[in-house]
């Protein structure tokens, strides 16, 4: 059926775009003494929506083909002055030639200064331009990510303030991964690669309904027309340890050819640090991890765009990422007496051999079907995801006074996790007289295989242990179909609305405990939008979205997984989706002050639960549905410069947490409020000198289970350019203090309190030399048009 409905969308698409009558427009462009070539010849509606363009050749002549009726057309070219005038078209026709009047400026050399701000707010999304962030200079995409605005990385876990986890894009398409596999993944990605970060807090119709917390839009760098640029960095990072890094990036554009190149390689290591108390009530148990992860990794980036011709492109991507990540560990568990007497302790050592591969394969075809803005697109991707560990690891038991009593547990755990994903869509974009429409429809097919051998090392030799070994397979079909239409009303009104439907179909298969679990759903997300200009000071907007929050594919899997023999963590086959509702209101202030007031809702909400036998002494981490969540809150962004030498970005945040628990859970809800604030600044102190100071604060606040305790960060860095900027020195010095890392995180389930707090080298110092070089002053006929896609999810 659903096979069916992707035919129909492909008939519906071509059906729609029959023979048009349309009428053809002829000119030339001049000056006073000879014809203007490269210059922009643009046709508007009285709506100010491009409706045809043409760029003149060498003999300043244009073609334009269009619908009879009333237009603005505009014609534009660096050195000149703008000409615009209204026009009636009846017929086919040549036009008398268009005379431009030279600048008042000399131009010696065609040099364009495009200086965007740091942040943009744009009615649906914020931007986040990374290539002018002194932050991300020399960084990855996750550096990236831990200072765009609203973002929190932390850990494996990537949030927008106030609204839960997010999922991330490349170019429009969903990354298949989340959790621990997508902070590898983005890891890989050098920060000087990407052009900007877009973060969509209530995604349209067209983008894939999973993830609770909106989209993340990480958009590459494309290169200039008729151009090409290299650029080398090299970066050193120390903190506790210290890594290495060496990145290369080559841009090509040649007339109807755009072509990319990166590789990255990172050769060193970051520690982690993470500390846990349990308070039984017949003693405290005190766990103190401290680990060395390597940040060894090779990853590289192919794309290639080819213009078939001015209608029509095709183009294909590659991103392959070669991780290392080995890591050593040392976990002291303190076990005290009700008196709080040391009593024992566990004594662990571990070393984990990693190997993790992943390979994304993209091909796509953009066609424009007429000059009418009519287009359709297609893509097909591929995703491919190794993860082999190997962990060796023995925990001691110790006497009050370090005498070895016993070994408590001792194994090595080889695990294989190989993830598939191949996913299939069309996108059609059909703009009519009195509404635009877009409708597509996505096929994707994800297979995981978890596959873990635990041989038992107790007494030297390794025994298979069929108890602590597992094989877990997930298989997941989603098929979508979606509608949205948009209408602008007198320049002043612009409302949007879109339907998505998505039909899921689950089945995950445990060999070792030999159990299936099947599940299939259908289900609607509705969005919409509506903004209204009141004149060029004021604007307002008011959004709505359903999204869906998927469990991952580790959640799934009901094994239980030990740590030591009183810890152990397991999955659970049985959760169902959470799904949430997004409202979202914007008042912006002449462009610089944006009001925003937000409230979501999520019902049957599921998440990780710590609980424990108070007995026993026996802490087990499962997952489960278990609340309804209530998240409501008000901001000020706010954006600064008055000043020449001074550029200052601020938002602050207050919000409101709730929820309601299951009745079976034997535990009360943290409600609560938190404060948020944080600010960027840069500062000009020369043509080639920047300062950039950075600081964020968050109020101590409680939301479902937890407490979480106070954190703030101070981050300072200057860049100093030579040669005319192509060099470029930067140094950035992160969380100054030491006070950034997530902290003091409690939570009481059946009576046992667990505080919880961890530190991932976020205090550091980044030093990094990048230098470009190309031929950058050709002068180009600039086309700005483009589409982007997307993809889907994994692991968490």
């Amino acid at each position: 059926m659903i096979i069916n409905q992707f035919k129909l969308i492909f008939l519906m698409s071509f059906i729609s775009y029959s023979s048009i009558s349309q009428i053809e427009i002829k000119g030339v462009v001049k000056d006073i003494n000879q014809p203007v070539s490269f210059a922009s010849v643009v046709l508007k509606d009285s709506m100010n929506n491009i409706k045809t363009y043409d760029i003149t050749d060498e003999n300043g002549a244009y073609t334009l083909e269009t619908d009879k009726g009333t237009y603005i057309l505009e014609v534009s070219i660096l050195g000149y002055k703008e000409l615009k005038t209204q026009v009636v078209f009846e017929n086919t026709q040549t036009l008398d030639d268009l005379l431009l009047e030279r600048s008042t400026e000399n131009l010696d050399e065609v040099v364009i200064k495009n200086k965007k701000r740091l942040i943009e707010r744009k009615p649906d999304r914020l931007v986040f331009n990374v290539e002018n962030s002194i932050a991300a200079s020399g960084g990855n995409a996750l550096d990236a990510l831990r200072v765009a605005p609203g973002v929190n990385v932390e850990n494996d876990a990537i949030s927008m303030l106030g609204r839960g986890a997010s999922r991330v894009m490349i170019d429009g398409r969903i990354l298949q991964l989340s959790g621990q596999e997508l902070v590898n993944f983005l890891s890989s990605i050098v920060s000087s690669d990407i052009k900007k970060i877009e973060i969509i807090t209530n995604p349209p119709a067209k983008y894939e309904a999973a993830g609770s917390g909106g989209l993340i839009n990480i958009i590459y760098k494309k290169g200039i027309g008729n151009s090409w640029k290299n650029s080398t960095t090299v970066a050193y990072n120390q903190n506790t340890y210290n890594f290495f890094n060496l990145t290369n990036n080559f841009l090509y554009s040649k007339e109807k050819v755009k072509l990319s190149m990166s590789v990255n390689g990172n050769a060193g290591a970051i520690r982690e640090t993470e500390d846990f108390v349990t308070k039984y009530p017949n003693g405290p148990w005190d766990a103190r991890i401290n680990g060395k992860q390597q940040k060894d990794n090779l990853s590289g980036r192919f794309s290639l765009d080819y213009d078939i011709s001015k209608m029509t492109s095709i183009g294909a991507q590659y991103l392959g990422s070669f991780d290392r990540p080995d890591r050593k560990d040392k976990i002291v568990s303190n076990i005290f007496s009700a008196t709080n007497k040391l009593d024992s302790i566990f004594d662990s050592s571990g070393k984990n051999y990693s190997e993790i591969n992943s390979h994304l394969y993209n091909v796509h075809l953009i066609s424009k079907i007429d000059t009418l803005g009519r287009s359709i697109s297609l893509d097909f991707d591929y995703f491919d995801y190794d993860n082999k560990l190997k962990r060796d690891y023995i925990v001691n038991t110790l006497s009050p006074n370090n005498d070895f009593l016993n070994i408590n547990q001792a194994a090595i755990n080889s695990s294989n996790q190989a993830i598939d994903n191949f996913s299939g869509k069309i996108d059609v974009e059909h703009p009519f007289k009195l509404i635009n429409l877009s409708y597509g429809a996505k096929l994707s097919f994800i297979r995981t295989v978890n596959d873990l051998v635990s041989l038992n090392t107790i007494t030297g030799t390794p025994v298979f242990d069929p108890i602590l070994s597992n094989e877990f397979e997930y298989k997941e079909d989603v098929q979508a179909l979606y509608l949205n239409a948009s209408k602008e009303i007198k320049r002043k009104w612009r409302m949007q609305a879109g339907l998505r439907v998505e039909n899921t179909i689950i089945e995950g298969f445990s060999k070792t405990l030999n159990q299936t679990n099947k599940s299939d759903y259908l289900k609607f997300f509705p969005t919409f939008y509506i903004a209204y200009q009141k004149n060029e000071n004021n604007n307002f907007s008011f959004n709505y979205g359903k999204r869906i929050k998927r469990p991952g594919f580790r959640i799934l899997n009901p094994f239980r997984t030990y740590t030591n023999s009183s810890t152990y963590s397991e999955g659970n086959p049985f959760i169902q989706p959470s799904f949430i509702d997004n409202f979202e209101f914007n008042y912006t202030y002449k462009e610089v002050l944006t009001t925003n007031i937000f409230f979501n809702t999520t019902s049957d909400g599921f998440g990780t639960v710590f609980t424990a036998d108070k007995e026993n002494n026996i802490q087990a981490v499962i997952r489960r549905n278990y609340y309804t969540g209530y998240q409501v809150g008000i901001g000020e962004i706010y954006s600064f410069n008055k000043i020449s030498w001074w550029e200052s970005q601020n938002q602050v945040f207050l919000i409101r947490y709730e929820s309601d628990f299951d009745k079976d859970l034997d535990a009360k809800p943290k409600n609560g409020f938190q404060l948020y604030l944080d600010t960027y600044n840069t500062f000009s102190l020369s043509q080639s000198t920047k300062l950039q100071v950075d600081f964020f604060y968050s109020s101590p606040y409680k939301d479902k289970l937890l407490d979480y305790g106070e954190r703030y960060g101070l981050d300072m860095g200057i860049k100093q350019g030579f040669l005319k900027n192509d060099l470029q020195l930067s140094v950035y010095i992160k969380d100054i203090f030491d006070t950034g890392s997530m902290n003091d995180i409690v939570s009481e389930v059946d009576g046992v309190e667990v505080n919880y707090s961890s530190n991932y080298s976020r205090r550091s110092l980044r030093l990094s030399l990048s230098y470009n070089f190309g031929n950058k002053k050709i002068r180009v006929r600039d086309r700005k048009f483009g589409s982007d896609e997307e993809r889907k999810r994994t692991d968490q």
